[in-house]
């Protein structure tokens, strides 16, 4: 199966890693939307319907908190999972992530088996298996 997946962070750099990660996670038959912070993912989403976001905390006009927020609020996005991916590793600050809403946190840096064990329990298993990426690529941040 495939999914539409809306990843977001105010850089570019960081939506490419996510975007590879997923790749290499199984995940690359899957549709990529991207924003650079939680306004525009909003945006976006109106738009086009996601099965998942991936988002960071730390973003101006919007973060990844009170993007979970707006989505929880409104009645089409409330019940698309969010995974927040971030520095951000508090047991304050997560326990407010998981709190607000949030299906699942990931500590930067991160294995993209980390991502993939998180979308697999929201979503499912991809359905491009033969299109994982082997490459050996290291995510170091």
């Amino acid at each position: 199966m495939t999914f539409s997946i809306m990843v977001v962070d105010d850089s570019l750099p960081m939506r490419g890693v996510l975007k590879k990660t997923l790749r290499a996670a199984g995940y690359g038959a899957s549709e990529f939307l991207e924003a650079e912070n939680g306004n525009h993912a909003l945006e976006v989403m109106g738009q086009h319907p996601v099965d998942i976001v991936i988002t960071d905390f730390n973003m101006p006009r919007m973060n990844g908190l009170e993007l979970i927020r707006a989505m929880k609020a409104n009645a089409l996005l409330r019940k698309i999972p969010v995974i927040v991916v971030s520095t951000e590793g508090s047991l304050e600050k997560v326990t407010e992530i998981i709190d607000e809403g949030a299906a699942g946190y990931v500590k930067k840096p991160f294995s993209p088996e980390q991502i993939r064990d998180l979308l697999i329990e929201l979503l499912g298993e991809p359905s491009d298996e033969d299109g994982i990426d082997d490459s050996g690529d290291e995510f170091d941040f």
